[in-house]
């Protein structure tokens, strides 16, 4: 879901001041530092399930609980920020599913809920619904309701969020207000695999109508004048966020008239106010969005890694082809689905739109090392990490698994693994701060002042050709750096040594700059924009 974010520079002032912080909170969120526990089995809600329907159990879908399991660091300050996990797994049942992950205590699940809750997160591992036909005869079936599976996941991400946020206001039903302590304000994303995508669709989707284009129709009856329909269809699937009834129609494939699809979960809070699903930023590793169409300007803040080889999830724009649950190593088991955007694109687009412009100054303990080694390889994204590969067919460098895995392949290898794990943490940590406005969570060694402090000016602003910067007389201005809205520094100016200075536009095209001066007393910031 998107939630609207404010000005840049009011962002930098929460999150960038310099605060009076104790030793032990100045990496607060970004260091582990806590002991973890975890509450196994937690019930965020209760959905219809059509995998017995799938399994030849039933001939009707049935309701099941949806089940989270809770990390929370012990004795961590309160008003914690939220980030729920989802795991990959095609929407199947591990280990039908033939691959070596598909549940919410996958070995790299556990390891990612473990690192957020050791830096003072409540980190949850969801899981969700699964339910499609891998095997059906009809390629056109095996869409349709792979589709319905990606929805429903959305639906189930969604009612998560609404979890977390009714057990902080209301508390649970042993009357326990806000056991976890949780910031119902600050709640994010992160999917790995398969649970990309549902990060992805969640982030981006407003209304069912946006999913209601030509990709996403299909004609079941085959050729001749049968009408085309959508694959999802709001009345029977429920609304994207979970909260309406889904009832089955006469005709409609597998499933029985009157049959229930969708059940409302967390609509409104104890007050009779109805509980949002939006949230604060979006975490990927692999997956893809479903149109990139989906992205606006108020998407939330997104972070996204990947590898490009991934045969499963397309690094820019491509075709989703799915792996079936025969041969892993025989292509013609994978069947292709629809076009969808991967992280590049994401990140294109996100960067286009200044979506991510907050990410430009974050600050820390390494954070410049690590955002050198992903500019190295991102074409200037600021919020994409890259993970390239010699292998065609490498997708998750992160990911391991227990040597007793029914569908092990190879040896796993967790310390290589875990050593990927340092690298998305150590670039994740310091972006997701800003996105969530954790402020005490950056060692922030430089003083950030408020431009109305130093009297800064810029005249004229927008300007077409020279802009003259000035700050009060009492002031001097050292140095002065120009990044464009991607967060690339594009103009550099030393020694200035003086209280006033003129930005020549040159060859810049027109647009958004802001201009970083550093003075004797710390930095500040100021926007500039080119007609």
């Amino acid at each position: 879901m998107k939630k609207k974010i404010n000005s840049l520079f009011f962002l930098l002032a929460l999150v960038l001041a310099s605060v009076s912080l104790q030793a032990q909170d100045e990496t607060l969120y970004l260091d582990a530092q806590f002991d973890v526990e975890v509450t196994s089995n937690i019930v965020y809600g209760v959905n219809a399930t059509i995998m017995p329907v799938i399994a030849q159990q039933t001939t009707e879908a049935i309701a099941r609980p949806l089940v989270m399991d809770i990390y929370q660091p012990v004795d961590a300050p309160g008003d914690r920020p939220v980030m729920l996990v989802f795991h990959t797994g095609n929407f199947l049942p591990f280990p039908a599913n033939n691959l070596t992950g598909g549940t919410k205590t996958d070995s790299t699940v556990v390891e990612l809920c473990n690192r957020l809750a050791s830096r003072g997160y409540i980190a949850a591992a969801v899981d969700y619904r699964k339910g499609w036909n891998p095997i059906d005869p009809s390629q056109d079936f095996r869409k349709f309701f792979l589709i319905n599976a990606a929805y429903r996941g959305v639906q189930d991400a969604r009612t998560a969020v609404r979890f977390m946020r009714k057990l902080a206001v209301d508390g649970d039903d042993q009357g326990n207000v806000n056991p976890y302590q949780i910031d119902p304000d600050k709640i994010g994303l992160w999917g790995v695999g398969t649970g990309g995508y549902i990060v992805a669709a969640t982030a981006t989707i407003d209304e069912y109508m946006e999913i209601v284009i030509p990709k996403f129709l299909i004609d079941l009856d085959g050729p001749g004048p049968s009408p085309t329909v959508p694959m999802v269809i709001e009345a029977v699937n429920g609304n994207i966020d979970g909260t309406s009834l889904g009832l089955v129609p006469p005709g409609y494939p597998v499933l029985p008239a009157g049959d229930t699809l969708c059940i409302p979960n967390h609509v409104t809070y104890a007050n009779g106010d109805p509980i949002p699903s939006d949230i604060s930023v979006a975490v990927n590793n692999g997956g893809a969005l479903g149109d990139i169409s989906w992205i606006d300007e108020n998407t939330p803040p997104w972070i996204s890694f990947h590898v490009p080889t991934d045969p499963f999830a397309p690094y820019e724009t491509g075709v989703l082809r799915v792996p079936g649950t025969g041969d892993p190593d025989d292509p013609s088991d994978d069947f292709a689905v629809v076009e969808v955007s991967g992280s590049y694109d994401i990140q294109a687009r996100m960067n286009e739109l200044g979506n991510n412009d907050i990410f430009d100054n974050v600050n820390g303990p390494n954070v410049e090392d690590f955002s050198a080694v992903a500019n190295s390889r991102n074409d200037g994204l600021n919020g994409l990490f890259p993970f390239p590969s010699s292998d065609p067919q490498e997708s998750a460098q992160w990911d391991f698994y227990a040597e007793d895995n029914p569908n092990a392949m190879e040896p796993p290898m967790p310390e290589v693994a875990r050593t990927y794990w340092d690298t998305i943490m150590a670039y994740a940590g310091p972006r997701a701060c800003v996105a969530l406005e954790l402020s005490p969570c950056l060692e922030v060694s430089t003083n950030h002042i408020k431009p109305s402090e130093i009297g800064v000016l810029a005249a004229p602003n927008p300007a077409t050709s020279e802009v003259l910067i000035s700050v009060a007389p009492e002031h001097t201005i050292k140095t002065m750096e120009l990044y464009n809205a991607n967060g690339q520094m594009v103009q550099a100016y030393f020694d200035v040594n003086n209280y006033q200075h003129t930005i020549y536009r040159k060859a810049l095209p027109a647009g958004t700059y802001y201009l970083k001066l550093r003075l004797k007393d710390g930095v500040s910031f100021q926007k500039l924009i080119f007609r």
